[in-house]
Protein backbone atom coordinates (compact mmCIF):
# COMPACT_ATOMS: atom_id res chain seq x y z
CA UNK A 1 0.00 0.00 0.00
CA UNK A 2 1.04 3.25 -1.10
CA UNK A 3 -0.18 6.97 -0.56
CA UNK A 4 0.14 9.79 -2.55
CA UNK A 5 -0.39 13.15 -1.71
CA UNK A 6 -2.15 15.28 -4.23
CA UNK A 7 -3.16 18.69 -4.22
CA UNK A 8 -6.46 18.94 -4.81
CA UNK A 9 -8.06 15.96 -3.21
CA UNK A 10 -5.87 14.90 -0.42
CA UNK A 11 -3.64 11.49 0.55
CA UNK A 12 -4.68 9.24 -2.39
CA UNK A 13 -4.29 5.11 -1.51
CA UNK A 14 -2.71 3.03 -4.14
CA UNK A 15 -2.31 -0.96 -3.70
CA UNK A 16 0.68 -2.48 -4.49
CA UNK A 17 -0.95 -3.83 -7.88
CA UNK A 18 -1.68 0.14 -8.73
CA UNK A 19 2.05 0.74 -7.45
CA UNK A 20 3.50 -1.72 -10.00
CA UNK A 21 1.37 0.06 -13.13
CA UNK A 22 2.29 3.59 -11.88
CA UNK A 23 6.40 2.76 -11.67
CA UNK A 24 6.24 1.66 -15.03
CA UNK A 25 8.22 3.78 -17.28
CA UNK A 26 4.86 4.55 -19.51
CA UNK A 27 3.23 5.94 -16.97
CA UNK A 28 6.36 7.66 -15.50
CA UNK A 29 5.81 9.83 -18.74
CA UNK A 30 3.22 11.05 -17.70
CA UNK A 31 5.14 13.35 -15.05
CA UNK A 32 6.64 14.84 -18.18
CA UNK A 33 3.48 16.03 -19.84
CA UNK A 34 1.75 19.11 -19.06
CA UNK A 35 -2.25 18.46 -18.59
CA UNK A 36 -2.55 22.28 -20.35
CA UNK A 37 0.40 22.06 -22.68
CA UNK A 38 1.49 25.83 -23.33
CA UNK A 39 -1.07 27.58 -21.24
CA UNK A 40 1.47 28.07 -18.29
CA UNK A 41 3.16 30.79 -21.23
CA UNK A 42 -0.95 32.58 -20.11
CA UNK A 43 -1.57 31.50 -16.52
CA UNK A 44 1.95 30.64 -14.84
CA UNK A 45 0.43 28.02 -12.52
CA UNK A 46 -0.50 25.94 -14.95
CA UNK A 47 2.18 23.23 -14.82
CA UNK A 48 0.46 20.23 -14.07
CA UNK A 49 0.76 17.05 -15.21
CA UNK A 50 -1.35 14.43 -16.93
CA UNK A 51 0.37 12.28 -14.08
CA UNK A 52 -1.57 14.22 -11.19
CA UNK A 53 -4.98 13.82 -12.94
CA UNK A 54 -4.45 10.20 -13.88
CA UNK A 55 -3.88 9.31 -9.74
CA UNK A 56 -6.79 12.17 -9.07
CA UNK A 57 -9.39 10.31 -12.05
CA UNK A 58 -8.68 6.58 -10.30
CA UNK A 59 -9.52 8.46 -6.99
CA UNK A 60 -13.19 9.76 -8.22
CA UNK A 61 -13.68 6.63 -10.04
CA UNK A 62 -13.03 4.72 -6.73
CA UNK A 63 -15.74 7.19 -4.53
CA UNK A 64 -18.33 6.30 -7.50
CA UNK A 65 -17.69 2.52 -7.32
CA UNK A 66 -18.32 2.83 -3.35
CA UNK A 67 -21.61 4.84 -3.77
CA UNK A 68 -22.89 2.57 -6.81
CA UNK A 69 -22.14 -0.49 -4.66
CA UNK A 70 -19.97 -2.61 -7.13
CA UNK A 71 -18.38 -5.01 -5.95
CA UNK A 72 -14.62 -5.47 -5.28
CA UNK A 73 -13.25 -6.81 -8.67
CA UNK A 74 -15.41 -4.23 -10.45
CA UNK A 75 -14.11 -1.59 -8.21
CA UNK A 76 -10.56 -2.53 -9.09
CA UNK A 77 -10.37 -2.61 -12.93
CA UNK A 78 -12.63 0.73 -12.49
CA UNK A 79 -10.06 2.27 -10.84
CA UNK A 80 -7.67 0.62 -13.36
CA UNK A 81 -9.17 2.24 -16.30
CA UNK A 82 -9.28 5.75 -14.89
CA UNK A 83 -6.00 5.43 -13.95
CA UNK A 84 -4.69 4.68 -17.29
CA UNK A 85 -7.61 6.49 -19.27
CA UNK A 86 -5.04 8.65 -20.75
CA UNK A 87 -1.21 6.95 -20.86
CA UNK A 88 -1.35 7.29 -24.43
CA UNK A 89 -1.19 10.84 -24.25
CA UNK A 90 1.12 12.55 -26.73
CA UNK A 91 3.23 15.55 -25.08
CA UNK A 92 1.10 18.61 -24.42
CA UNK A 93 -1.58 16.68 -24.38
CA UNK A 94 -4.20 17.60 -26.40
CA UNK A 95 -2.04 20.31 -28.54
CA UNK A 96 -0.25 17.64 -30.56
CA UNK A 97 -3.52 15.32 -30.70
CA UNK A 98 -4.94 18.17 -33.30
CA UNK A 99 -2.11 16.57 -35.77
CA UNK A 100 -2.23 13.44 -35.55
CA UNK A 101 -4.32 10.90 -37.40
CA UNK A 102 -5.04 8.80 -34.30
CA UNK A 103 -6.91 9.95 -30.53
CA UNK A 104 -5.17 9.52 -27.38
CA UNK A 105 -7.68 7.31 -26.71
CA UNK A 106 -6.60 4.96 -29.41
CA UNK A 107 -2.56 5.62 -28.51
CA UNK A 108 -3.78 4.88 -25.33
CA UNK A 109 -5.02 1.10 -26.05
CA UNK A 110 -2.07 0.44 -28.44
CA UNK A 111 0.76 1.43 -25.88
CA UNK A 112 -0.85 -1.21 -23.45
CA UNK A 113 -0.92 -3.46 -25.72
CA UNK A 114 2.37 -3.40 -27.35
CA UNK A 115 4.14 -2.36 -23.68
CA UNK A 116 5.06 -3.80 -20.17
CA UNK A 117 1.33 -2.29 -19.45
CA UNK A 118 -0.30 -5.11 -21.53
CA UNK A 119 1.49 -7.82 -19.51
CA UNK A 120 1.22 -6.84 -15.84
CA UNK A 121 -2.72 -5.94 -16.45
CA UNK A 122 -3.22 -9.85 -17.98
CA UNK A 123 -1.85 -11.29 -14.62
CA UNK A 124 -5.06 -10.24 -12.77
CA UNK A 125 -7.39 -8.67 -15.11
CA UNK A 126 -9.12 -9.56 -18.57
CA UNK A 127 -7.18 -7.08 -21.04
CA UNK A 128 -10.24 -7.49 -23.37
CA UNK A 129 -12.81 -6.37 -20.29
CA UNK A 130 -10.33 -3.31 -19.94
CA UNK A 131 -9.76 -2.25 -23.42
CA UNK A 132 -13.72 -2.37 -23.42
CA UNK A 133 -14.04 0.41 -20.64
CA UNK A 134 -11.04 2.27 -21.93
CA UNK A 135 -13.63 2.18 -25.18
CA UNK A 136 -16.73 3.74 -23.03
CA UNK A 137 -18.28 0.68 -23.70
CA UNK A 138 -21.33 -0.09 -20.82
CA UNK A 139 -21.38 1.21 -17.69
CA UNK A 140 -17.91 1.03 -16.45
CA UNK A 141 -16.89 2.65 -19.36
CA UNK A 142 -19.50 5.18 -19.40
CA UNK A 143 -17.94 6.06 -16.20
CA UNK A 144 -14.29 6.40 -18.01
CA UNK A 145 -15.79 7.68 -20.75
CA UNK A 146 -19.15 9.77 -20.46
CA UNK A 147 -21.40 12.02 -20.38
CA UNK A 148 -20.02 13.31 -16.94
CA UNK A 149 -17.36 10.97 -16.32
CA UNK A 150 -14.90 11.06 -13.77
CA UNK A 151 -12.25 12.32 -16.35
CA UNK A 152 -14.22 15.41 -16.44
CA UNK A 153 -14.91 15.81 -13.22
CA UNK A 154 -11.20 15.76 -12.48
CA UNK A 155 -9.86 17.88 -15.09
CA UNK A 156 -12.34 20.79 -14.32
CA UNK A 157 -11.63 20.82 -10.63
CA UNK A 158 -7.56 20.36 -11.68
CA UNK A 159 -7.17 22.91 -13.99
CA UNK A 160 -9.42 25.86 -12.16
CA UNK A 161 -7.62 25.06 -9.28
CA UNK A 162 -3.73 26.15 -11.16
CA UNK A 163 -5.06 28.30 -13.50
CA UNK A 164 -6.93 30.05 -10.65
CA UNK A 165 -10.02 30.64 -13.06
CA UNK A 166 -12.55 29.83 -10.72
CA UNK A 167 -15.03 28.50 -13.33
CA UNK A 168 -14.00 25.08 -13.00
CA UNK A 169 -15.30 24.68 -9.79
CA UNK A 170 -18.25 21.88 -9.60
CA UNK A 171 -19.90 19.94 -7.02
CA UNK A 172 -18.12 16.41 -7.02
CA UNK A 173 -19.85 15.08 -3.89
CA UNK A 174 -23.14 15.73 -5.36
CA UNK A 175 -22.50 14.42 -8.43
CA UNK A 176 -21.43 10.81 -7.61
CA UNK A 177 -24.37 10.94 -4.67
CA UNK A 178 -26.67 11.26 -7.63
CA UNK A 179 -24.99 8.78 -9.82
CA UNK A 180 -27.29 5.34 -9.94
CA UNK A 181 -26.79 1.96 -12.46
CA UNK A 182 -29.89 1.24 -14.70
CA UNK A 183 -29.37 -0.30 -17.69
CA UNK A 184 -26.80 2.89 -18.01
CA UNK A 185 -24.87 5.09 -15.97
CA UNK A 186 -27.75 7.72 -15.25
CA UNK A 187 -28.44 11.02 -12.91
CA UNK A 188 -30.54 10.90 -10.08
CA UNK A 189 -33.18 14.05 -10.53
CA UNK A 190 -31.62 15.11 -7.70
CA UNK A 191 -28.40 16.07 -9.16
CA UNK A 192 -29.38 17.98 -12.18
CA UNK A 193 -28.25 21.21 -10.88
CA UNK A 194 -24.56 19.73 -10.15
CA UNK A 195 -24.77 18.70 -13.92
CA UNK A 196 -25.92 21.83 -14.93
CA UNK A 197 -23.13 23.76 -12.79
CA UNK A 198 -20.70 21.16 -14.36
CA UNK A 199 -21.86 22.38 -17.79
CA UNK A 200 -21.62 25.60 -17.20
CA UNK A 201 -18.21 25.04 -15.92
CA UNK A 202 -17.09 23.93 -18.87
CA UNK A 203 -18.67 26.41 -20.71
CA UNK A 204 -16.92 29.27 -19.16
CA UNK A 205 -13.33 27.51 -18.70
CA UNK A 206 -13.66 26.90 -22.65
CA UNK A 207 -12.98 31.04 -23.41
CA UNK A 208 -10.81 31.47 -20.26
CA UNK A 209 -8.87 28.91 -20.24
CA UNK A 210 -8.81 25.94 -23.12
CA UNK A 211 -9.97 28.31 -26.08
CA UNK A 212 -8.26 31.94 -24.52
CA UNK A 213 -6.83 33.88 -27.14
CA UNK A 214 -3.03 33.60 -26.59
CA UNK A 215 -3.81 29.71 -25.63
CA UNK A 216 -5.05 29.41 -29.23
CA UNK A 217 -1.93 31.06 -30.78
CA UNK A 218 0.77 29.08 -28.94
CA UNK A 219 -0.91 25.95 -29.69
CA UNK A 220 -0.89 26.65 -33.50
CA UNK A 221 2.50 27.80 -33.01
CA UNK A 222 3.54 24.73 -31.44
CA UNK A 223 1.35 22.21 -34.07
CA UNK A 224 3.43 24.09 -36.85
CA UNK A 225 6.85 22.88 -35.43
CA UNK A 226 5.12 19.74 -35.05
CA UNK A 227 3.45 19.37 -38.36
CA UNK A 228 7.18 19.95 -39.89
CA UNK A 229 8.92 16.97 -37.80
CA UNK A 230 6.64 14.71 -38.80
CA UNK A 231 6.49 15.98 -42.56
CA UNK A 232 10.65 16.09 -42.35
CA UNK A 233 10.67 12.41 -41.50
CA UNK A 234 12.33 13.80 -37.69
CA UNK A 235 9.27 11.93 -35.94
CA UNK A 236 7.52 9.15 -36.42
CA UNK A 237 3.74 10.52 -35.52
CA UNK A 238 2.86 6.30 -34.97
CA UNK A 239 5.39 6.29 -31.70
CA UNK A 240 4.38 9.95 -30.41
CA UNK A 241 3.15 8.24 -27.18
CA UNK A 242 7.01 7.10 -26.35
CA UNK A 243 8.40 11.55 -26.35
CA UNK A 244 7.37 13.91 -23.81
CA UNK A 245 7.32 17.19 -23.72
CA UNK A 246 11.01 18.52 -23.53
CA UNK A 247 11.67 15.27 -26.17
CA UNK A 248 9.94 17.87 -28.51
CA UNK A 249 11.41 20.47 -27.34
CA UNK A 250 14.70 20.06 -27.98
CA UNK A 251 13.90 18.58 -31.61
CA UNK A 252 12.11 21.47 -32.38
CA UNK A 253 15.61 23.66 -30.87
CA UNK A 254 17.84 21.39 -33.18
CA UNK A 255 16.08 21.70 -36.05
CA UNK A 256 16.58 24.69 -38.66
CA UNK A 257 13.75 26.40 -40.66
CA UNK A 258 10.08 26.74 -39.57
CA UNK A 259 10.50 24.32 -36.50
CA UNK A 260 13.62 26.18 -34.81
CA UNK A 261 12.12 29.44 -35.40
CA UNK A 262 8.59 28.87 -33.99
CA UNK A 263 10.84 27.47 -30.49
CA UNK A 264 13.11 30.02 -30.26
CA UNK A 265 9.51 32.34 -30.80
CA UNK A 266 7.37 30.03 -28.33
CA UNK A 267 10.93 30.40 -25.82
CA UNK A 268 10.88 33.98 -25.80
CA UNK A 269 7.10 34.81 -25.80
CA UNK A 270 7.27 36.37 -29.06
CA UNK A 271 3.92 35.10 -30.22
CA UNK A 272 2.09 35.32 -33.51
CA UNK A 273 -0.14 38.25 -33.38
CA UNK A 274 -4.02 38.07 -34.25
CA UNK A 275 -4.93 40.21 -37.26
CA UNK A 276 -9.02 39.73 -37.94
CA UNK A 277 -11.05 37.37 -36.46
CA UNK A 278 -14.87 36.11 -37.33
CA UNK A 279 -17.37 35.92 -34.50
CA UNK A 280 -19.41 32.59 -35.21
CA UNK A 281 -22.63 33.84 -33.53
CA UNK A 282 -22.44 36.76 -36.12
CA UNK A 283 -22.47 34.09 -39.26
CA UNK A 284 -25.72 32.57 -40.90
CA UNK A 285 -24.14 29.27 -39.66
CA UNK A 286 -22.15 28.96 -36.90
CA UNK A 287 -22.13 25.10 -37.13
CA UNK A 288 -20.73 24.94 -40.98
CA UNK A 289 -17.60 26.49 -39.45
CA UNK A 290 -16.53 23.12 -37.82
CA UNK A 291 -17.16 21.38 -41.52
CA UNK A 292 -14.31 23.47 -42.62
CA UNK A 293 -11.98 20.86 -43.97
CA UNK A 294 -8.12 21.27 -43.87
CA UNK A 295 -8.03 21.73 -47.39
CA UNK A 296 -10.06 24.64 -47.26
CA UNK A 297 -8.07 25.96 -44.48
CA UNK A 298 -4.83 25.30 -46.49
CA UNK A 299 -5.93 27.05 -49.26
CA UNK A 300 -6.98 30.06 -47.77
CA UNK A 301 -3.62 30.64 -45.91
CA UNK A 302 -1.70 30.26 -49.24
CA UNK A 303 -4.37 32.80 -50.39
CA UNK A 304 -3.24 35.38 -47.76
CA UNK A 305 0.33 34.53 -48.09
CA UNK A 306 0.39 35.23 -51.66
CA UNK A 307 -1.59 38.66 -51.74
CA UNK A 308 0.50 39.87 -48.38
CA UNK A 309 3.88 38.84 -49.32
CA UNK A 310 4.83 36.03 -46.65
CA UNK A 311 5.61 32.45 -46.57
CA UNK A 312 2.38 30.79 -46.14
CA UNK A 313 3.90 28.84 -42.88
CA UNK A 314 3.81 32.00 -41.50
CA UNK A 315 -0.14 32.35 -41.57
CA UNK A 316 -2.21 30.74 -39.42
CA UNK A 317 -5.87 30.46 -39.87
CA UNK A 318 -7.30 28.99 -37.03
CA UNK A 319 -10.84 27.32 -36.00
CA UNK A 320 -11.90 27.29 -32.72
CA UNK A 321 -12.29 23.87 -30.86
CA UNK A 322 -15.43 23.81 -29.03
CA UNK A 323 -16.92 20.76 -27.89
CA UNK A 324 -20.13 19.21 -28.36
CA UNK A 325 -21.23 19.71 -24.98
CA UNK A 326 -21.99 16.11 -24.50
CA UNK A 327 -23.29 17.04 -20.41
CA UNK A 328 -26.71 18.10 -22.55
CA UNK A 329 -27.22 14.29 -23.19
CA UNK A 330 -26.64 12.85 -19.63
CA UNK A 331 -29.39 10.88 -19.18
CA UNK A 332 -31.59 11.92 -15.74
CA UNK A 333 -33.91 9.07 -14.04
CA UNK A 334 -37.06 11.15 -13.56
CA UNK A 335 -39.88 8.42 -11.96
CA UNK A 336 -40.16 5.46 -13.74
CA UNK A 337 -38.59 7.62 -16.91
CA UNK A 338 -35.01 7.90 -18.47
CA UNK A 339 -35.15 11.48 -20.27
CA UNK A 340 -32.02 13.42 -21.44
CA UNK A 341 -31.00 16.52 -19.16
CA UNK A 342 -31.52 18.44 -22.49
CA UNK A 343 -35.93 17.86 -21.54
CA UNK A 344 -35.41 19.14 -18.32
CA UNK A 345 -33.03 22.00 -18.34
CA UNK A 346 -34.17 24.67 -19.36
CA UNK A 347 -30.74 26.33 -18.58
CA UNK A 348 -29.63 23.58 -21.65
CA UNK A 349 -31.57 25.67 -23.95
CA UNK A 350 -29.76 28.80 -23.28
CA UNK A 351 -26.42 27.43 -23.49
CA UNK A 352 -27.40 25.91 -26.75
CA UNK A 353 -28.42 29.81 -28.14
CA UNK A 354 -24.98 30.64 -26.29
CA UNK A 355 -22.51 28.60 -26.88
CA UNK A 356 -20.90 30.35 -30.23
CA UNK A 357 -20.70 33.72 -27.86
CA UNK A 358 -16.83 33.43 -27.18
CA UNK A 359 -16.08 31.36 -30.23
CA UNK A 360 -13.96 33.07 -33.29
CA UNK A 361 -12.02 32.39 -36.47
CA UNK A 362 -9.29 34.04 -36.35
CA UNK A 363 -5.94 34.96 -38.73
CA UNK A 364 -2.43 34.84 -36.94
CA UNK A 365 0.95 36.36 -38.77
CA UNK A 366 4.25 37.37 -36.85
CA UNK A 367 3.90 40.44 -35.24
CA UNK A 368 6.55 41.97 -37.24
CA UNK A 369 4.05 41.88 -40.26
CA UNK A 370 0.35 42.44 -38.40
CA UNK A 371 0.70 46.04 -39.85
CA UNK A 372 0.83 45.59 -42.96
CA UNK A 373 -3.44 43.55 -42.70
CA UNK A 374 -5.04 47.36 -41.44
CA UNK A 375 -7.57 46.78 -44.27
CA UNK A 376 -7.75 43.10 -44.34
CA UNK A 377 -10.90 41.21 -43.86
CA UNK A 378 -10.90 37.16 -43.42
CA UNK A 379 -14.34 37.41 -45.23
CA UNK A 380 -12.26 37.77 -48.69
CA UNK A 381 -10.27 34.26 -48.51
CA UNK A 382 -13.34 32.21 -46.60
CA UNK A 383 -17.02 31.59 -47.41
CA UNK A 384 -18.70 32.87 -44.60
CA UNK A 385 -22.12 34.16 -44.39
CA UNK A 386 -23.00 36.73 -41.63
CA UNK A 387 -26.33 36.56 -40.04
CA UNK A 388 -28.97 38.88 -40.98
CA UNK A 389 -29.87 41.66 -38.17
CA UNK A 390 -32.58 40.18 -36.42
CA UNK A 391 -35.88 42.44 -35.89
CA UNK A 392 -35.02 45.33 -33.21
CA UNK A 393 -37.99 44.14 -30.85
CA UNK A 394 -36.71 40.23 -30.62
CA UNK A 395 -34.72 39.58 -27.54
CA UNK A 396 -32.21 36.51 -27.32
CA UNK A 397 -31.48 35.28 -23.78
CA UNK A 398 -28.00 34.98 -22.79
CA UNK A 399 -26.69 32.90 -20.36
CA UNK A 400 -25.81 35.39 -17.78
CA UNK A 401 -29.41 37.20 -18.64
CA UNK A 402 -30.66 32.86 -17.41
CA UNK A 403 -28.73 33.50 -14.59
CA UNK A 404 -29.79 37.01 -13.22
CA UNK A 405 -33.31 35.94 -13.71
CA UNK A 406 -33.53 32.53 -12.89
Amino acid sequence: MKFIRDSVHGNLKLSEFEVRIVDTPQFQRLRRIKQLGFTSLIYPGANHSRFEHSIGAMYLASRLAEHLGLGHEKKRVLRLCALLHDVGHGPFSHVSEGVLEMSHESLTRELIRKSILGDIISEEFDLRQVMRILRGEGVLGQAISGELDVDRMDYLLRDSHYTGVAYGIIDVERLIYNMKMENDLVLDRKGVQAAESALLARYFMYPSVYQHHTTRIVNSMFRRCLRSLISGGVLDASRIYRYDDMDLIVMCRNQEGLAGDMMRRLDNRDLLKTVDSVKLNELEDPDRVFRITEAEIQRAEEEIAEDMGLDPDYVVVNLPEYPAFDEMRTQVSVGDSIVNLSHISSLVGALKEARFNHADICVYVPGEFAGSFRDFSLHDYMDLPERRPSHPRQLRLTVPDYLRFR
